[in-house]
């Protein structure tokens, strides 16, 4: 398995690897102890619940891919703006479709390392979403 990011452009390729590969241990290293995931527009989560959040995700079974649009950085810290898709048939036999474009921030870690410390996975699409259907992404 690829080892964390050395540098903020491999971030969501490390993400999208470890993710994939369906352990979700590996999954959490790519964030920070307090990093904050927004899984449903306007729901903020943190540790166990972040984890919980992407454990639902990658318990569907459908890997997700990811195409890094911009990336920005300053110092120890990085926006990543980045296309994803969970497209696929589930475990269940079902469609899986969800996607968006993460509005996310990253950080340099003492370890050279960089994780997730903000991870918005739909971005600006948020309020929008928030609006229209507050229960989140379906599949």
């Amino acid at each position: 398995m690829r080892e964390l990011a050395g540098r903020p452009e491999e971030v969501p390729a490390v993400f999208a690897e470890r993710f994939n590969s369906g352990d979700a241990t590996a999954l959490a290293q790519v964030y920070e102890d307090a990093a904050v995931l927004v899984p449903q527009p306007g729901t903020p989560v943190t540790g166990a619940d972040l984890h919980a959040a992407n454990g639902r995700l990658q318990k569907l079974g459908v890997p997700i891919s990811v195409r890094p649009r911009h990336i920005y950085r300053n110092g120890d810290l990085a926006l990543l703006i980045v296309d994803w898709a969970i497209d696929g048939t589930g475990r269940d036999g079902r469609a899986v479709h969800v996607e968006g474009t993460a509005t996310d921030v990253a950080r340099r870690g003492p370890d050279g390392r960089w994780r997730y410390v903000i991870d918005n996975p739909f971005g600006t699409r948020s309020q929008l979403l928030a609006s229209e259907d507050a229960g989140g992404p379906t599949s």
